[in-house]
């Protein structure tokens, strides 16, 4: 269950990773630090920041974006500018991009972790697509079966 994050665990990531995040998703995710992202091509589940203000929220965001990045680094094709931001469940991964100065930009791509592809899927966070009548229709299914 995604919850709102203190800015200053954001900070605490740009700093490991080196990088700084744009401000359109800083401030999606300090809304709601984590989530899915469901489109008509994709579902995304948001990797969050690391919180450490107490132990139910580090057990939360143990799969953070911090340790995800670093972990996909690993990957044979993984782009050495990108920064893991989500995953779709069959290894492909939602990431952020910098030209090598660490200023990641607003566009979101997908990995795909099999062929090494990297493609643009949204000029944004808040441009991606997202198709709220198959959320609606899963959370129906749940309830209707």
């Amino acid at each position: 269950m995604p919850f709102p994050i203190d800015e200053k665990y954001i900070k605490e990531t740009e700093s490991e990773l080196n990088v700084k995040f744009p401000n359109e998703f800083k401030t999606r995710m300090i809304k709601i630090n984590g989530g899915e992202l469901i489109t008509d091509e994709f579902e995304f589940e948001l990797y969050p920041f690391f919180d450490k203000s107490d132990k139910k929220r580090i057990s939360r965001t143990c799969n953070h974006i911090g340790l995800e990045t670093k972990n996909a680094r690993k990957w044979n094709g993984f782009p050495k500018s990108g920064i893991a931001i989500g995953a779709d469940g069959f290894g492909n991964q939602l990431i952020l991009t910098h030209n090598g100065n660490g200023n990641l930009s607003d566009e979101l791509y997908f990995w795909n972790h099999e062929t090494g592809q990297v493609e643009k899927i949204a000029e944004s966070i808040n441009k991606l697509h997202i198709d709220k009548s198959s959320l609606w229709d899963k959370i129906k299914s749940k309830f209707n079966a």
